[in-house]
């Protein structure tokens, strides 16, 4: 084929193709257009749709809660109305209330109006009857005075007198009648408290000596105690204060001391010494200093047992070495820890009867000797020592007034400190807890005798029953028998305000008229 005719047919071939492709493509981009206007319409018919339902939810919504709201704006009007509807009752009812009252009281006011003339007028009679009465006194007296021949002042005076005695005499009986109930009723009550303290405190009472019996093997051990020269025994002398005496007696060692503490440093020491056999100066001292360290920890740990014993917690670490260290001292030949103790148990056991605080009442009574144990170059009162120990230490203040004021140094600020100087008295009477030199008996009885002695009216004294009972006979023309019941009272205070003395003691006045005749 010629090419000349080929490339038009190519051409118009190839026109031919454009426009198909272009018509082609202009009917399927209609074709798009129209589905896309198709799916808007649907879409916003159904945003339409859901817009609609969501509206209609959202009014069901509010109309729900416009709804809840009324109701419950009702239900609380409804309340307030219920309220507002019951004060107006109560207001009602007051007012009822008030209007009775006002006639009550003006019902009363007209009473008191009417007793107020009443007693007007009866004020009004007993004037004139008091005047009336008033002159017929006066013209009795003038009567009296020309018919006795005295004078209103001298009758006065005579009517006085026998007045003043007669109520003398009365008091004195009335008082008598009112101790004498009070003291008995007392008596009883004390007695029932005392009793059965002491029987549910069991004390032994072991009186401590000056010295200590050590027993040994052989009296050969006799002569290595003595050292050679003597040395030995006296740097175990010097290292422990106690004096050893060595004498026939067999197989026996004496140790002497007025210091317990140091007279069980020396037994305890010696007997190691024995036991190991190695006796000479530098091995005595390296002893008798151990076992003084062992001793005075075994001071706190008695303190801590009697503490744990009582029931006694929170005690400060000073207070508990001074209260083993009680354990070596002694009162009166009593020993201390001992009497303390039972002081203890007995002002518990009391306190616990009348109502009061049984912990604090065994805090004093176990510290009331603490003063005792103090150094010896503290100067004062035991008691005293005592008291400013415990405030030291943070005590409480009725326990640290107890302690001071057990010998009365210092005025009693509880029933508690009566109570701590009472069991003091019980456990130092007890038959056998003390000893008394007789020197000191003898004074004691002779100043018991004087001070009976010294009150007017008194004839003679006699103290008894080893001073437990001062009798004391009185003149019968002096002293009658309502006032021989006020000096025995008397006698009894002053014997308690100027004396110390264990236990208490009895005072008997004795009065008797003697009317003696003899037959010629």
């Amino acid at each position: 084929m010629d090419i000349y005719i080929l490339i038009p047919i190519v051409v118009i071939l190839s026109g031919v193709a454009l426009y198909a492709g272009w018509y082609l493509n202009a009917r399927s981009g209609e074709n798009r257009i129209a589905g896309a206007g198709t799916r808007a319409k649907k879409i916003i018919e159904d945003a339409e749709r859901d817009a609609n339902a969501a509206r209609r939810e959202k009014l069901l919504e509010v109309k729900d809660e416009w709804y809840r709201k009324k109701q419950e704006f009702d239900a609380e009007v409804q309340s307030k109305r219920s309220k507002l509807q019951a004060y107006e009752k109560q207001l009602v009812a007051r007012e009822e209330n008030i209007d009775r009252k006002l006639d009550l009281l003006n019902k009363k006011e007209k009473e008191v109006n009417q007793l107020r003339r009443s007693v007007d007028e009866k004020s009004k009679a007993v004037t004139e009857k008091h005047d009336e009465l008033t002159r017929l006194l006066e013209e009795e007296n003038e009567r009296l005075e020309r018919v006795s021949g005295l004078s209103r002042e001298e009758a006065k005076k005579i009517l006085i007198e026998n007045m003043v005695n007669e109520a003398k005499r009365e008091a004195a009986q009335m008082v008598k009648e009112v101790r004498d109930e009070a003291q008995e009723n007392a008596r009883r009550e004390a007695q029932r408290v005392i009793v059965q303290a002491i029987q549910r405190t069991a004390a032994d009472h072991s009186v401590e000596t000056t010295v200590s019996v050590l027993n040994i093997q052989s009296d050969e051990m006799k002569g290595r105690i003595i050292g050679r020269e003597g040395r030995n025994i006296r740097a175990f002398e010097a290292a422990t204060g106690v004096d050893v005496i060595v004498d026939d007696t067999p197989e026996a060692v004496i140790l002497s001391g007025f210091d317990a503490f140091r007279r069980e440093v020396a037994r305890v020491a010696l007997e190691r010494l024995i036991a190991d056999g190695r006796i000479h100066p530098a091995r005595i001292e390296e002893v008798v200093e151990k076992v003084r360290a062992e001793l005075e920890e075994e001071t706190v740990r008695v303190g801590e047992h009697t503490l744990l014993d009582l029931g006694i917690y929170g005690m400060h670490q000073e207070l508990v070495k001074h209260i083993g260290k009680m354990k070596y001292r002694s009162s009166y030949g009593q020993n201390l820890l001992q009497h303390s103790v039972e002081v203890a148990y007995l002002t518990g056991i009391m306190a616990a009867e009348l109502g009061l605080d049984a912990n604090l009442a065994k805090r004093a009574g176990l510290l009331h000797d603490i003063g005792k144990t103090v150094d010896r170059d503290m100067e004062g009162p035991h008691a005293l020592l005592g008291y400013e120990l415990a405030r030291k230490y943070n005590e409480h203040p009725l326990v640290a007034n107890a302690v001071g004021s057990h010998h009365e140094d210092i005025p009693m600020e509880s029933p508690i400190a009566a109570l701590v100087q009472a069991a003091d008295a019980i456990s130092g009477a007890r038959p056998g807890a003390r000893r008394e030199s007789v020197e000191g008996y003898v004074k004691r009885l002779e100043k018991l005798e004087s001070l009976a002695k010294s009150f007017e009216g008194v004839a003679k004294t006699y103290a008894i029953q080893a001073g437990r009972e001062v009798r004391v006979i009185v003149e019968p023309d002096r002293v009658d028998d309502t006032f021989a019941d006020h000096l025995a009272h008397d006698i009894a205070e002053r014997i308690q305000q100027e004396m110390e003395y264990p236990g208490q003691i009895k005072v008997t006045v004795i009065r008797e008229v003697r009317a003696v005749a003899i037959a010629k």
